[in-house]
């Protein structure tokens, strides 16, 4: 069984790219390291797209190499580089800026919710 995850805020911007869906992976569980195959499976990417995007997340240094089990070579969210951190922020600044619009629209149908209510309750005099 998988650890699938919601759609990030990096696939909601920029589509289900693989690049996409893999770092919003890899940020979400940045403590711990995968092989590709596990990267693949839990960003439900295929194994071919995870292959190539974790090419080239290593090579601009937003995911490392961490170690090698047999042949199976391990990545983890590379927390260190400075690109990394700034994509932190952005994407917790996309989240806060959503979460802000649900806020919102949940206390707007509340409201309506309670005028309505208030409404049907009168007592005509």
């Amino acid at each position: 069984m998988t650890k699938q995850h919601d759609h990030g805020q990096l696939e909601m911007l920029f589509g289900k790219s693989a690049v996409a869906r893999i770092l919003d992976f890899m940020h979400v569980f940045r403590d711990w390291d995968y092989n590709k195959q596990d990267i693949a499976e839990n960003s439900n990417v295929s194994p071919r797209h995870a292959t190539i995007a974790i090419e080239k997340l290593e090579k601009v240094g937003l995911i490392k190499k961490t170690r090698t089990i047999g042949n199976a070579h391990m990545y983890k969210y590379n927390c260190e580089n400075k690109a990394a951190m700034t994509l932190n922020s952005f994407t917790l600044e996309l989240a806060d800026q959503e979460t802000q619009k649900i806020v919102e629209q949940e206390l707007t149908k509340e409201h309506t919710k309670t005028t309505t209510t208030q409404e049907s309750i009168k007592i005509p005099a």
